[in-house]
């Protein structure tokens, strides 16, 4: 296959995250291209929409794969209404408001969130804890390595889009994969979707192996 046919792959990362996160995702180099989309800082009450549309504008190719990785699946959800795609493809994630979990609609209706974003710029462990739904033990490095955009007004949008995502109807042809331990967007709340067995909300790192095996059969088959 040549250069111009290979299937060119955008992957967006959580929130937060960098593209380290897909360190382990390798695809076979004869039929994909992979690209690595990373976080543009909001502007002022800037909506998903808009900022959706904004990272349209890296993508250089022609019907590409989509993927996102949690509130990176949001976001490239949010992208597909811009631009024609080949697939899309949800990781750790959810496809419409109802699956978000019970503490996020809470977090909607106080409005308690509001006081999270500047103590998650100064404090690794609740902003990983926030993020990934992990507690830092011995992992600081690792959290340090991946969670690197710790801009204030980011986190504070992030987290506002998130708990306020409006989405009622998801994309019928979107491929929605979930670890059935996420602690983040948990399975109960969660329908259509391709389970990976102990996967949580970080298995893009840790279970790498299960995606470099089946992302490629997923992309390449028939919808």
């Amino acid at each position: 296959m040549s250069k111009k046919s290979k299937i060119p792959v955008y992957f967006m990362p959580g929130m937060a995250a960098n593209h380290l996160i897909f360190d382990g995702i390798k695809l076979p180099e004869d039929t994909f291209e992979v690209y690595f989309l990373e976080w543009l800082i909001p502007e002022f009450k800037e909506s998903l929409e808009h900022y959706a549309e904004r990272l349209t504008e890296n993508i250089r190719h022609e019907n590409p794969v989509l993927i996102g990785v949690s509130f990176g699946g949001i976001v490239v959800q949010e992208m597909a209404k811009f631009i024609k795609l080949r697939k899309l493809i949800i990781i750790s994630s959810v496809k419409h408001e109802s699956e978000l979990p019970r503490r996020i609609k809470f977090a909607r209706v106080t409005r308690v969130y509001k006081l999270i974003p500047t103590k998650l710029v100064k404090n690794i462990e609740l902003l990983a804890k926030f993020a990934i739904g992990e507690t830092v033990v011995n992992r600081m490095d690792l959290y340090q390595k991946y969670l690197s955009v710790r801009d204030p007004r980011y986190l504070s949008w992030a987290i506002h889009q998130i708990i306020n995502w409006k989405q009622t109807q998801s994309n019928l042809e979107l491929i929605h994969i979930q670890g059935d331990k996420d602690k983040v967007f948990p399975v109960i709340n969660i329908q259509n979707f391709i389970a990976v067995k102990g996967g949580t909300h970080i298995m893009i790192v840790n279970r790498f192996k299960w995606f470099n095996e089946f992302l490629p059969l997923l992309i390449t088959e028939e919808s």
